[in-house]
């Protein structure tokens, strides 16, 4: 049946139906239009491809459960309740259970055949797939055993064909790996709470926010060998990668580098979560009291009579790195000024510092939270759809949005489209009533290549109930344009999947029958695999390489040989013209001058670096619980300090640039200060480097387009890099 087209447009041209405007070329060399083009579902609904997805005994509590947005990697059952399945509809509507067929799980008691699943993905050929499975269950009241998620491959997807199920037995065994995809060269790219280094006594680490139990980044592994490769450190979680068709490994991370709320609440409050330090990341590290340095007060109590407005920063924003780990940054440098819709300053005595509203001050008018559960639609390159979801109480279900961020696009450029309302966005209070507006909840938005829209919806508005069963009854379905011009619920792809089964939680048993949630689906197609990106040294550092007489590739062999990276900025003076938050008039004493307005303005004379150390406990030094939680100390890593000349101040140039080594495989941040060491502007993420990496940054704060001055990127060349370089190969003939 012929379809017909729904444009899904941003809030600005709901009038315009049609419109086109124009777009950075596609990997094909078209164009793509501005906003993400979608396929009205037939009434009838025949897909072109199988569908595979999978099924989920209802879990009542959404914190550090299968459906939370973050801590979702836990086994127990309590988190993640047995029952479940892999599942595929072919074409034709049938369907068919693919862990059954290819005898995994029980029916009835689950016992330690139970199995629960998630986060399938399709191999490049759509031949097989990837996706993590737990196995086992108590068999007894009060019986406690340890689970873990682990990575499988399935084989056989064919409607007469017979499924096989094999574990990948290279992977870490004694941890959850979850979101498994394939690389471009078959490598494995997952999410696991092994630690970053594999100690035992940091297992698990704890966010930055509630301080439970996260994975600790995104890892590669090769399932011959087994070689494992932490590509991303992140001391809150990295969450669903994807592969787009550019060759980026695009994911979800969560940033939250604020201070410890359980301490200052330890603090000011007797709260009683028991937070203290230990004086190293050993395991035989002394317990001190609890201290941090980085970055500013969170607490009110704490920033008073100091000229400092209190820091707190929480979000999950899209992320992209190489497949290799380097080149980590936002998706095409989007920011809080790019997606936010409210950003307060820095400083309460510079009047040139002020709070941001997101819509009056750029293109994109419609602000966002969050940007969960990341797909991109197969008709257009660099567009992407993805879920705003509150970080509690809907199981990371809200609002489903999208954006086109082709590579090489600007910042400032990319608008944010509310697919389905704004209202789906929270719940709805308790004792309110639904908007007209409010058509339920939504995850796991899936962009089919034949243009129709598929995701996990719920008609459930309210958040979760505290007691008793879940109200929340995720089914797959297709959307539709209403008459306001925004998705909706069209037609369910099964007619609901029951089951009936029963379980020890370990201390009771758990009786449940009905329908179970449907989550995760992925298309069964074929896709063109991208070449694998490279980094290459831009420009003006190789004019700098050159003029020092070092040859980059051997410079990269010494910093491959001594587990190092180098970190490069052409220009710290230079700010995004945005961002007016943290002081942007700024100047090298003697040096190069950034100034955009009369008033004050800061000298900037080193950069300060600051790496993330596993050493904030919790629990009571008498008693501590396991694991820990990051905090950032200043940079005291040998290898990197050492080549640093013994120090973590970096004299920033007279043409504003710095150049300094760094450690690898492990997260770092850092900020600019004045001739004092008091801190002026602070990185307000975690970055992680590879070893060998050299990864030049134009500004610290990158331009989506323009600079505070209305300039375009720096080009200079950094005479940091000079001499670093020359006194490198002094050292080094």
């Amino acid at each position: 049946m012929k379809t017909s087209r729904i444009w899904v447009l941003s809030l600005l041209l709901w009038s315009c139906q049609g419109h086109f405007v124009a777009a950075p070329p596609s990997p094909s060399g078209g164009t793509v239009p501005e906003d993400v083009v979608l396929e009205a579902t037939p009434q009838a609904f025949s897909a072109v491809y199988p569908i595979l997805f999978v099924t989920q005994v209802p879990v009542r509590p959404d914190f550090t459960t299968i459906g939370s947005t973050f801590g979702n990697q836990l086994s127990d059952v309590q988190s993640a309740t047995r029952g479940g399945d892999l599942w595929i509809r072919y074409p034709d509507g049938t369907l068919k259970n693919l862990t059954k067929a290819a005898g995994w799980g029980v029916d009835g008691f689950q016992n330690a055949g139970g199995i629960a699943v998630r986060d399938p993905s399709v191999h490049w050929d759509g031949k097989k797939a990837l996706f993590s499975m737990v196995v086992g269950s108590p068999t007894s009241q009060y019986q406690v055993k340890t689970f873990y998620w682990q990575i499988y491959e399935i084989t056989g997807l064919g409607k007469t064909e017979t499924p096989k199920i094999t574990r990948i037995t290279t992977q870490p065994s004694n941890y959850n790996n979850i979101s498994p995809i394939y690389g471009t060269d078959d490598k494995i790219i997952f999410t696991t709470d092994r630690p970053r280094a594999g100690e035992a006594h940091h297992y698990p680490q704890r966010d930055e926010y509630e301080e439970a139990p996260v994975v600790t980044g995104l890892w590669s592994m090769d399932p011959s060998s087994g070689l494992l490769k932490l590509l991303n450190h992140a001391p809150s979680g990295n969450f669903t990668p994807i592969i787009d068709s550019y060759g980026r490994v695009i994911f979800t991370q969560w940033d939250h580098l604020q201070r410890d709320q359980q301490a200052d609440a330890d603090t000011y409050d007797n709260a009683g979560y028991g937070t203290f330090n230990y004086t190293s990341e050993a395991a035989t590290a002394s317990k001190v009291t609890r201290k941090e340095i980085f970055p500013e007060p969170r607490a009110q109590e704490e920033a008073q009579g100091t000229n400092l407005y209190p820091h707190t920063f929480n979000q999950f924003f899209p992320w992209t790195i190489h497949e290799d780990g380097t080149e980590g940054e936002v998706l095409n440098h989007l920011g809080r000024q790019e997606l936010h819709g409210y950003i307060p300053s820095t400083f309460n005595d510079d009047p040139n510092l002020t709070e941001y509203y997101g819509q009056y001050s750029r293109v994109n008018k419609n602000s966002i939270n969050n940007f969960f559960q990341i797909k991109e639609d197969p008709k257009y390159p660099g567009c992407y759809f993805g879920v705003d979801a509150p970080e509690f109480s809907t199981h990371a279900s809200g609002q489903i949005i999208s954006m086109c961020a082709q590579l090489g696009r600007a910042a400032d450029s990319i608008t944010v489209n509310y697919v389905t309302h704004r209202d789906t966005a929270s719940y709805t209070q308790a004792g309110g009533t639904p908007t007209v507006n409010s058509s339920g909840h939504y995850r796991d938005p899936l962009p089919l290549q034949d243009g129709t829209l598929v995701a996990a919806h719920t008609a459930y508005t309210y958040a979760e109930a505290n007691s008793g069963a879940s109200k929340y009854d995720f089914r797959l379905t297709t959307l539709k344009k209403n008459s306001s011009g925004y998705m909706v619920p069209n037609q369910l792809l099964t007619p609901g999947i029951q089951k009936t089964l029963s379980y020890w939680d370990p201390d009771t048993k758990v009786n449940f029958s009905g329908t179970l949630w449907e989550l995760q689906p992925v298309e069964v197609r074929p896709r063109t695999r991208p070449n694998m990106l490279k980094s290459t040294l831009p420009a003006p550092e190789q004019a700098v390489f050159q003029k020092a007489g070092v040859d980059p590739v051997a410079f990269q062999n010494y910093l491959k040989t001594n587990q190092l990276a180098l970190a490069v900025v052409r220009n710290v003076t230079v700010r995004d013209r945005l961002d007016k938050q943290q002081p942007f008039n700024l100047q090298v004493p003697g040096g190069i001058k950034s100034i955009a307005t009369g008033g004050k303005a800061y000298d900037v004379s080193f950069l300060q670096l600051f790496q993330a150390d596993m050493i904030r406990g919790l629990g009571g030094m008498a008693n501590p619980k396991p694991g820990r939680r990051v905090l950032a100390q200043e940079l005291h890593e040998g290898r990197a300090l050492t080549a640093n000349v013994g120090t973590n101040f970096m004299q920033v140039g007279a043409d504003g640039s710095v150049a300094m080594f760094m450690p690898v495989n492990r997260a770092t941040t850092w900020q600019l200060t004045d001739a004092q060491k008091k801190g002026v502007v602070r990185e307000r993420y975690w970055l992680t480097f590879q070893s060998g990496e050299i990864r030049v940054c134009a500004s610290c704060h990158g331009l989506s387009s323009r600079d505070q001055l209305g300039r375009s990127e720096p080009m200079n060349e950094p005479q940091a890099l000079y001499k670093l370089l020359v006194n490198w190969k002094a050292k080094n003939p």
